[in-house]
């Protein structure tokens, strides 16, 4: 039989908290994270959307200035988070060859490939700093955690633009079942809220246009959703097998019960209109976990506010779970934190572990006329889940056709 795997350990910096606690009490309350933004860029550049949902805790106020300098800004969101979530494990001895990083992104460090690029066109080649390449690679901030902690039996790096977060923890989870490790520091990190990023979402209409109310422009499910809103941040989750965990006798907070990847081989951004990969997805999820449909009383969904993707979701979950569709509390918690791209699934695993810990579904805030084609049960007030044994999932898609399904058991 597999091993057991559980989270014992969660971080964040999020637009909504700097710390998971934080961004906790707040995705219950409903706050929103996304502000018009301030930079001369938005101006000189003159782009459409004037606004994003930045990390509320700047990095160099985490960070001493020499850490900072040799990381971009996605690989410090990813220290900053990775640390919190290992203090909150209570580990103080692990033996680093049996402990791994799966740590994602969808974009990677492209304000330093951009710094770096305008560098080189300004000042010449002498000028670009030797410590490009490292800061600039994808793999970057799984390197940065495996130094920082010292994990030596493999740094990874899901990249799989929006399911990025998710498809980590799913690897975490194979690698912990498969014995190659006990512990593994899982999550996702983006720092995108940069002019090219931003011009580019827009150009393609995926990014809301409502500059003259920000904190109201993304609502996920809303007939009047126009897009979603550019997020930063990252989220980590520290997963172990259970028996190393009850070993040592850690606070647990639920158990990774099963996880899922498929493809929808449909088109390189748009969601399959039918949700056939969401759905196979789900479906092989729940397998995974030997969960049924009405096991579950919660999902965090992808839920991103742009008018084509919300519905397949829906449909999706629909086909899944039939009837029981109706029992399901649904939080969008994008709609406070806006997009994280690659971090967004480890963020929202984040939630879904807390939700399933502590009997609580966060707020989806923004929805005033729900889209009569997704009859969802969305969660706009901080609801209580049952008690007893409860399964709850968190789900992501991404651009290329990626969908990536977890689920959380109480343990």
């Amino acid at each position: 039989m597999a091993r057991k795997v559980v989270i014992t350990g969660v971080g964040a910096t999020t637009p909504i908290g700097g710390d998971a606690p934080t961004m906790w009490k707040n995705a219950l309350k409903g706050v929103s994270g996304t502000h018009t933004l301030g930079d001369d860029w938005v101006e000189k550049y003159q782009l459409p959307v004037h606004f994003a949902a930045r990390a509320s805790t700047p990095a160099l106020e985490v960070l001493s200035r020499v850490e900072a300098k040799r990381l971009d800004p996605s690989s410090q969101f990813a220290v900053i988070a990775a640390r919190e979530a290992w203090k909150d494990s209570g580990i103080t001895d692990v033996d680093g060859d049996r402990f791994a990083v799966t740590f994602a992104t969808g974009i990677g460090g492209v304000w330093t490939l951009l710094d770096a690029w305008d560098t080189l066109r300004e000042k010449g080649p002498r000028r670009v700093l030797p410590m490009t390449v490292p800061m600039l690679m994808p793999n970057g901030a799984a390197a940065a955690v495996s130094l920082d902690l010292g994990a030596r039996a493999g740094a990874h790096t899901p990249v799989s633009a929006c399911a990025s977060g998710t498809e980590a923890l799913h690897q975490a989870l194979e690698l912990i079942r498969s014995g190659k490790a006990d512990v593994v520091m899982a999550g996702g990190t983006e720092a995108a809220i940069h002019p090219l990023p931003m011009a580019a979402f827009s150009a393609m209409q995926a990014l809301s246009r409502r500059n003259d109310d920000p904190e109201h422009a993304s609502r996920p499910y809303d007939r009047d959703r126009d897009g979603f809103v550019m997020g930063e941040g990252a989220g980590a989750l520290v997963l172990e097998a259970e028996e190393h965990a009850l070993a040592r006798g850690a606070r647990i907070y639920g158990e990774l019960a099963g996880t899922s990847v498929t493809a929808d081989a449909y088109h390189i951004t748009a969601p399959d209109p039918e949700g056939l990969g969401a759905t196979r997805a789900l479906k092989a999820a729940l397998f995974d976990a030997r969960a049924q449909p009405e096991d579950v009383v919660h999902v965090n969904a992808h839920a991103t506010s742009t008018p084509v993707g919300d519905k397949p979701e829906y449909t999706a979950l629909r086909a899944t779970f039939g009837n029981h569709v109706d029992n399901l509390a649904v939080s969008a918690t994008k709609s406070q934190t806006g997009h994280l791209l690659g971090a967004s699934g480890a963020i929202e695993a984040v939630m879904t572990v807390l939700a399933v810990y502590d009997r609580k579904a966060p707020v989806t805030i923004n929805l005033e006329n729900q889209d009569p084609e997704i009859p969802l049960d969305v969660v706009t007030t901080a609801r209580d889940l049952p008690k007893g044994d409860i399964v709850a999932l968190s789900n992501s898609f991404g651009f290329g056709g990626h969908n990536a399904v977890v689920v959380v058991r109480n343990h």
